[in-house]
């Protein structure tokens, strides 16, 4: 489930990122390569598993899927504010910048 969740989080913002003229801007190719980065991560971690689990890799415990769901959203959670922390501290627009000029 995590690597499903992060394939998917990986394909949105791909697409997001290629549809977008502002992508530069607002640092969609970071977050894009994040999401493929994670899902490389699950993908080996799901060879491992499967390496050592064989055919019972395929038949997981509603619980297991449960929690790896929610894994895989909070990975996700994760990544976005990891991009919104950069979005923040680049302040592309420079209303951050405004507004702590503004208050001195």
């Amino acid at each position: 489930m995590t690597l499903l969740v992060s394939v998917f989080a990986a394909i949105i913002s791909t697409i997001v990122w290629y549809l977008c003229d502002r992508r530069e801007q607002l640092k969609l190719g970071f977050m894009a390569l994040m999401f493929w980065g994670a899902s490389l991560m699950w993908f080996v971690d799901a060879v491992f598993e499967y390496m050592e689990l064989g055919a019972g890799y395929f038949t997981p415990k509603a619980a297991d899927m449960l929690n790896d769901f929610f894994l895989g959203i909070s990975v996700v959670a994760l990544g976005m504010i990891i991009w919104l922390v950069r979005m923040l501290l680049s302040d592309p627009k420079g209303v951050i910048r405004r507004l702590c000029y503004n208050h001195n």
